[in-house]
C-alpha cells in the first residue's frame, strides 16, 4: 500500500542523488517525491515524481507544500565551484537554507550527505565547511537528523573529474588493505550511499545519528 508521505530530494542529478531518485521513485513508501533542480530532469520516472526548477540562490522565494522527509545530496568540489565562496554556497548555504524551509513546512526528518573527516575545526577548508554544515543542521531541531559521511565515492559521474577517476582506480586496486580499524577509509560505491539513505528514511529512529562510511556499507548490504 502506498504511504501518504512526501519526500524532497536536492542534488538528484549527482552521483548519489540520481541513484536515490531511482530507488525512491520505484518504492511505494512515498506518495509524492519533489525533486528540486536547476534544469529539467531527463529520463523516465514515476508519475509521483514532481520536478521543480528553481534558482538555488533564491531558495527563500520557493514555496513548498507539506514535506515529511528531506534528502540533501548537494555538494561540489573546490575546482568545480571555482572559489571558496562558491563552494561554501553549495555545501553550506543551500543545505542549511533548505533545511530551515523544510522544517517550516513540517518536515521532521532530514538526511544529508557530507564527507568523512568533516570537522568544523579542521585546518582543511573542505572538511571545515562539511563540519560546519553538520553543526548548523543540528541546531534546526528535526525529530531525526541523519548525517552520512562517506569516504571516497566510486561510480560514474556526469561531470568530468579526472583527479577523482584516478583516485577511484587506485582505491579499487588497494581495497584489500582496508579492513579492521581502517575499514571506514575504504572507498564506497555511490549507489550504496543512496541505498543507505533510502533505508534510513524509512526505518531510522528519532535523534541525531552520524553514519560513518563503514556503517553506510553495512546498512546498504
Amino acid at each position: 500500500m502506498e504511504n501518504n508521505k512526501t519526500a524532497l530530494i536536492a542534488g538528484a542529478t549527482g552521483l548519489i542523488g540520481s541513484h536515490l531518485l531511482k530507488i525512491l521513485s520505484t518504492d511505494s513508501y512515498y506518495r509524492e517525491i519533489i525533486v528540486i533542480t536547476r534544469k529539467k530532469l531527463t529520463g523516465m520516472y514515476s508519475d509521483k515524481v514532481k520536478n521543480l526548477i528553481i534558482d538555488f540562490d533564491n531558495l527563500n522565494a520557493v514555496s513548498f507544500s507539506k514535506i515529511d522527509d528531506v534528502y540533501c545530496c548537494l555538494g561540489t568540489t573546490m575546482k568545480a565551484a571555482g572559489s571558496r565562496e562558491a563552494f561554501y554556497k553549495v555545501d553550506f548555504t543551500y543545505p542549511v537554507t533548505l533545511a530551515k524551509m523544510a522544517a517550516d513546512s513540517g518536515a521532521r526528518k532530514y538526511l544529508v550527505v557530507t564527507a568523512m573527516g568533516a570537522d568544523k575545526n579542521s585546518r582543511f577548508y573542505y572538511n571545515r565547511v562539511k563540519g560546519a554544515v553538520e553543526e548548523a543542521l543540528k541546531e534546526i531541531g528535526f525529530s531525526a537528523l541523519f548525517i552520512l559521511q562517506p569516504s571516497l565515492l566510486l561510480g560514474a559521474r556526469t561531470e568530468s573529474r579526472p583527479g577523482e577517476r584516478f583516485a577511484q582506480l587506485l582505491a579499487r586496486s588497494l581495497s584489500f588493505l582496508f579492513f579492521g580499524p581502517f575499514k571506514k577509509y575504504k572507498a564506497i560505491e555511490g549507489i550504496k550511499v543512496a541505498q543507505a539513505l533510502a533505508l534510513l528514511g524509512k526505518t531510522g529512529s528519532p535523534g541525531v545519528k552520524v553514519v560513518t562510511s563503514n556503517e553506510i556499507a553495512d546498512i546498504s548490504t
